[in-house]
């Protein structure tokens, strides 16, 4: 019994001392080029690796991009990523680690794994599993001296929008199609694409100006894709009638 209350004493520990590390950051490193694979971005895996790392709270760049003054003159204000590969016959296993400067190990995932046949999409659910690791720290970047701030603008007040009455008050009735099931979100320039677990390309999303909003469209369809009350929705019209689909998708 006290061998159990001493390691379980002991993983709290570390993760309050990795936590406490971790906030102590605010830039991600990551390569341009995994050491396991024989070329940049195969898979897609170092884009993804960046999308994920920045859900989390940070702020990432890749090794060959320009980096912003408060890295350049001093590596140490940013964390390293490196990702490596366990071989097994049927799984994908991917683990990552955050290092400083030094080379000290500041933070170890646990092994994300998949099952998928096909590489790029067992690649992607192996990665987005051992970034689930960093779900529990509630990471919280430290803010950055005032010195380091850029100087205050003033702030240019737009006049207000006048939206027409007709437009503002539109009862629109739609038929909610309940969702087919869990989509998996993959970054490409200026959007996603949502996969499925076949795997297949089941919907593109391109960025829009609105915030969780984007423009959808996939081999019939073209609408919008939007965040409403917590839930994803794709709206699009068939046959003149407004079709409202309902979306399960994990980012």
């Amino acid at each position: 019994m006290k061998r159990y209350l001493f390691i379980l004493f002991l993983f709290f520990t570390c993760s309050g001392f990795a936590q406490q590390s971790l906030n102590n950051y605010k830039y991600v490193v990551i390569p341009e080029k995994f050491s396991f694979l024989k070329s940049p971005n195969l898979y897609g895996l170092n884009d993804l690796a960046k999308f994920l790392v920045e859900q989390k709270g940070f702020t990432p760049y890749f090794d060959n991009a320009e980096l912003p003054a408060d890295i350049a003159n001093n590596k140490c204000q940013a964390l390293n990523l490196e990702l490596t590969e366990r071989k097994t016959m049927f799984t994908t296993n991917l683990t990552f680690v955050l290092k400083d400067c030094q080379g000290n190990i500041l933070f170890k995932s646990k092994e994300g794994k998949s099952r998928e046949k096909e590489y790029k999409t067992s690649y992607n659910f192996a990665l987005r599993d051992a970034f689930t690791s960093l779900d529990t720290l509630n990471y919280v970047a430290t803010t950055m001296p005032t010195t380091m701030q850029a100087p205050q603008q003033t702030a240019v007040v737009a006049p207000p929008v006048v939206i027409p009455a007709a437009v503002a008050t539109r009862p629109i009735s739609s038929e909610v199609v309940a969702a087919a099931g869990t989509l998996y979100a993959q970054p490409i320039t200026n959007g996603f694409q949502l996969i499925n677990t076949e795997p297949k390309v089941v919907l593109t999303l391109l960025n829009s100006t609105v915030p969780e909003s984007f423009i959808a469209n996939n081999a019939t369809s073209h609408g919008i894709v939007f965040k409403r009350n917590g839930e994803w929705f794709f709206e699009y019209y068939q046959n003149n009638k407004l079709m409202t689909e309902k979306l399960l998708i994990k980012f």
